[in-house]
């Protein structure tokens, strides 16, 4: 084997040394409000005390609704109910009445920058916390994920989660908890649900249990309009492929092989146009459609449904 020979200064050790330091401390302060979830067969998953009591974790690692366990520090398994959680953005909410312990200081995702180092936490002992390391790889604007949840931001890590890190925080250089890691949504890469995202879901979930979106049961497809198919001002929209039966889109009058060109007076050229009209919109909430059928334009009153937890088409 090969020797190699590193030449290191009394100042660089003494400042890897105090990086190390740095990190250890923030393990530490930051390892106190980490749990462990278990909610799940095999390897259990982490979680966050967001508040006093409440803890935030990973709603694809809540596998039932009953005899959920959280994992404390220094205190062991205790039980918890969950108040609800929202497939959308992959957060569910846990009541823990044991885990009465201040949170952690949150920071803003925001800030984060492609090239930051970044910290993810996840609790599978009682005594310790776990640590793992890495570097932000890639980070955007607002987005929504593939079952309707919006989040503030993009933030992807340069790898995948370890098994159990999924609920864990994100830790920048500060020491913040920047956001909630899951493996939910990209396969090769972690990503991140920022603290803003976060406090939103929470406090709707606290509140209601559930987070409402709106739904209409049709399955869309981009299609191209020919020339003189009754929308002079538009060259493209939606094909409606499916139409769920009893659904809020039947129940307007809407059938297969119609093409949705606006709704909310928002043009449709895109699933996610649709998505984001139904993403600020409440069951019962009435929006008129325009629609070409057979060459002909013609506006529809569609009363909009709530979707269902595990409903990815609008």
């Amino acid at each position: 084997m090969r020797s190699l020979r590193v030449t290191a200064t009394k100042a660089s050790l003494n400042a890897l040394q105090a990086v190390s330091d740095q990190v250890a401390n923030i393990a530490e302060r930051v390892g106190a409000t980490v749990v462990g979830v278990h909610a799940r067969r095999r390897i259990p998953s982490s979680g966050i005390v967001w508040a006093r009591g409440v803890v935030v974790t990973s709603a694809h690692t809540i596998r039932r609704e009953e005899g959920i366990r959280v994992l404390l520090a220094g205190r062991g398994w205790v039980d918890a109910s969950l108040v609800g959680r929202d497939a959308g953005t992959d957060l569910a909410v846990l009541r823990v009445p044991e885990a009465a312990i201040e949170p952690a200081e949150r920071g803003d995702a925001g800030s984060l920058r492609v090239g930051h180092f970044a910290l993810a936490l996840a609790r599978f002992a009682e005594s310790h916390v776990s640590l793992d390391y890495g570097l932000v790889a890639a980070v955007g604007p607002a987005w929504r994920t593939w079952q309707g949840g919006e989040i503030e931001r993009l933030v992807a890590l340069d790898g995948g989660l370890r098994p159990g890190y999924s609920g864990g925080p994100l830790v920048d250089a500060r020491g913040q908890i920047a956001g909630l890691c899951t493996s939910a949504f990209m396969r090769r890469s972690g990503t991140i649900i920022p603290v803003g995202t976060v406090g939103r879901i929470t406090e709707e979930l606290l509140s209601h249990g559930r987070v409402f979106r709106g739904y209409l049961g049709l399955g869309l497809q981009p299609a191209e309009l020919p020339v003189g198919a009754g929308a002079a001002d538009s060259s493209g929209g939606l094909l409606v492929a499916a139409v769920q039966a009893g659904g809020p889109a039947e129940q307007g009058g809407v059938i297969v092989g119609d093409i949705l060109i606006s709704l909310d007076g928002r043009p449709c050229r895109a699933a996610e146009d649709v998505l984001a009209v139904l993403g600020r919109t409440r069951p019962d909430q009435v929006l008129e459609a325009v629609l070409v059928r057979g060459g002909n334009r013609r506006a529809v009153t569609l009363v909009v449904g709530e979707r269902p937890q595990r409903q990815s088409c609008p």
